[in-house]
């Protein structure tokens, strides 16, 4: 067992590109809730103290769900922003300013146990910390205002962000309260670390970590956790 982890799983959104009136984080898969799937992953991990979830001030749903009768889970109410969720999951956690924080997206499901141990090896005796990220493989494409092609970017040296993304939680949490005090609403957590002068590192995740945005990723979902991820990345 590692030094402590500490965690902040921001889960106040509204899914506004997802069919239905349920937030993406309560969608049914593979017989639990979306953030029943993402909470079990950073549960399991053996370092993990408590997992802070930021909620939107109308949800009366996380309450019933077994995940928070955990006695590491501790519910908060987060804000309109991600950057504002992170933040109030900050100050609400028993986490001192050294300890290492990992804020996770309620609606990635698919997080593997050794995609986490690997961000956490990386991470641990880093300077600044870092995220789990992909490589970009597809080429790009910039629009114009009539919806065809404008520009094609290069992808070389282009990540993708993904989660969780890892840091000592003075650190960030200067880092987003700078941010927000400049005007910037950061989009991740490594936006705001980087505004802040700093150059996380990028740990190499897995495609099968993907983040609830579409219907479509639900079935894919599904695929990914009832096979375990075997065969599919």
């Amino acid at each position: 067992m590692g030094a402590p982890l500490w965690c902040v799983v921001p889960a106040a959104g509204s899914s506004t590109r997802l069919e239905g009136q349920v937030p993406k984080q309560y969608r049914m898969l593979a017989g639990r809730r979306v953030i029943e799937h993402s909470l079990a992953a950073l549960l399991e991990h053996p370092s993990v103290q408590q997992v802070v979830v930021a909620l939107a001030p109308a949800d009366t749903l996380f309450p019933s769900l077994a995940c928070a009768q955990d006695p590491r889970v501790l519910a908060v109410t987060g804000g309109r922003e991600r950057c504002l969720s992170v933040l109030a999951g900050l100050r609400a956690s028993g986490a001192a300013e050294q300890d290492w924080i990992l804020v996770h997206d309620a609606a990635r499901p698919c997080l593997q146990a050794a995609e986490l141990r690997a961000l956490v090896a990386a991470c641990e005796q880093d300077e600044v910390g870092g995220l789990l990220a992909l490589p970009l493989a597809d080429t790009l494409k910039r629009q114009d205002a009539q919806g065809r092609v404008d520009q094609t970017l290069p992808r070389d040296g282009l990540w993708r962000a993904l989660t969780p993304q890892m840091f000592r939680r003075g650190l960030l949490e200067s880092a987003l309260s700078a941010a927000i005090e400049s005007g910037l609403l950061p989009g991740d957590e490594a936006a705001a670390v980087e505004a802040a002068g700093y150059s996380p590192r990028l740990v190499p995740g897995s495609p099968l970590n993907l983040k609830i945005t579409y219907p479509e990723d639900l079935d894919f979902a599904q695929v990914v956790l009832q096979t375990g991820g075997r065969g599919l990345a």
